[in-house]
């Protein structure tokens, strides 16, 4: 379900900023290409940064991503427009972005729950294990950051999870439209 273009953060034609933050293993890198990937096919301009700590699965994991239709210039997150935090870690590194005006996705399973229009709260981790695949909560999120703010299309993004994960493209395409149905969901329960 597209929600209506006021409901979503901005212009899909302007800048945009995301982080993927959490631990090594959850998929975060992952999710940045596979958006960065949409974009493109959107003909958008993309840039990619990530970093990992020492320790690759459970080390701090980061994945910058810029969407831009203008040439992107300067190649480093100034001001994140949309935050996915997947541990505690990372909420207390981006939380504040939150003040500024950044939608911060988190996961009510595995992190404290946050109060304010721009937190965006889900079982991500529970709901991926309710489907018998761990392994997608972070499709799951990124679904509901796309439904979201509508920075690119959904219809961009589900031909590139099929094609990169063939073998699982139904299960994954599934995890994408619970997320993009948890913000209908939301949104709905705002509105009434």
């Amino acid at each position: 379900m597209d929600l209506p273009q006021q409901e979503k953060t901005g212009d899909p034609n302007k800048r945009c900023e995301v982080v993927f933050a959490g631990a090594g293993g959850q998929g975060l890198i992952v999710s940045a290409m596979l958006l960065g990937e949409g974009a493109i096919r959107e003909g958008k301009n993309v840039v990619e940064t990530q970093s990992y700590g020492i320790a690759a699965r459970g080390g701090l994991s980061i994945a910058e991503l810029i969407i831009d239709t203008e040439e992107i210039i300067f190649q480093q997150i100034q001001r994140p427009d949309v935050i996915l935090a997947l541990t505690e870690n990372a909420m207390e590194r981006f939380a504040g972005f939150a003040e500024r005006g950044a939608l911060v996705f988190f996961d009510t399973t595995c992190l404290a729950d946050r109060v304010g229009m721009n937190f965006w709260g889900f079982p991500f981790v529970k709901l991926a294990h309710g489907l018998g695949r761990p392994g997608v909560a972070n499709l799951i999120a990124l679904g509901a950051m796309v439904a979201r703010t509508g920075m690119i299309r959904m219809d961009s993004l589900i031909p590139v999870v099929g094609e990169t994960f063939p073998e699982a493209a139904v299960a994954n395409i599934e995890a994408l439209r619970l997320g993009e149905n948890l913000v209908a969901s939301r949104s709905r329960e705002d509105m009434g």
